[in-house]
């Protein structure tokens, strides 16, 4: 059995995204399709003092929506700045702020170089992946042939890689031909994002959906990997 996942890149993902990661035996980062504006994929939540906020990776606007994730650039050099600023002035009481900050600094400082939204993306990921112990592997999407129909493209992956399992997410419910996917004799599994335990936060209220940085700070990088589905 070899199961595959294929997911376009968030920034800083939830923690839910790293369940995805975990479950499978390959992750597709799927960044040739288009790029969808106030969505994920430059942007996330965390708690501030003022309650849940978002932070914004800048890009460039001009024919953003006839592009493709991959080919969007970011519009300033200096952005991881302003989300280090604004991460620790929000963070700064958390009980595991000086053990993550000092290595969230590291990941921001080897993207700053970076031009594209992708490589970003990609690169938290990586970093992320490594503290909550997932060996999965990653592949770019760019690597396939694939053809132009949304269902027999992520099916052309699939079968690239020989997978015998597609893993999706529950919201590709709507569009995912599940009779396709079986015809070419793939599995598809479903991802239940529910029942997640509650870990200490900087607010009154739990807020599940916000960055995994979240987390890290909250519980520290050495206990977050218990936080994932997979673990418990």
């Amino acid at each position: 059995m070899k199961k595959v996942a294929i997911s376009q890149s968030n920034y800083i993902p939830w923690k839910g995204y790293f369940d995805l990661i975990s479950t499978v035996d390959i992750f597709v980062i799927y960044d040739i399709v288009q790029y969808t504006k106030d969505d994920w994929r430059n942007r996330n939540k965390i708690i501030t003092y003022n309650g849940v906020k978002w932070v914004t990776i800048p890009t460039e606007k001009k024919d953003c929506l006839n592009k493709k994730i991959n080919e969007i650039k970011i519009s300033k050099r200096d952005w991881y700045v302003n989300h280090l600023n604004q991460i620790k002035e929000s963070y700064r009481k958390a009980p595991f702020y000086e053990e993550v900050i000092n290595w969230l600094e590291n990941i921001y400082f080897e993207c700053k170089e970076y031009i594209y939204l992708s490589q970003v993306n990609k690169h938290f990921i990586l970093a992320i992946n490594e503290v909550l112990e997932i060996v999965t592997k990653i592949i770019d999407s760019e690597n396939f042939e694939v053809g132009n129909e949304r269902n027999q493209r992520l099916i052309d992956i699939c079968l690239a890689l020989d997978a015998t399992n597609y893993v999706s997410g529950p919201a590709a419910k709507k569009y995912l031909d599940e009779y396709l996917f079986n015809s070419n004799g793939l599995v598809v599994e479903w991802m239940n994002y529910e029942g997640y335990p509650k870990y200490p936060q900087l607010s009154d209220a739990f807020e599940p959906a916000v960055s995994i940085i979240d987390l890290l700070f909250n519980v520290g990088l050495k206990e977050a990997k218990f936080y994932i589905k997979k673990a418990f």
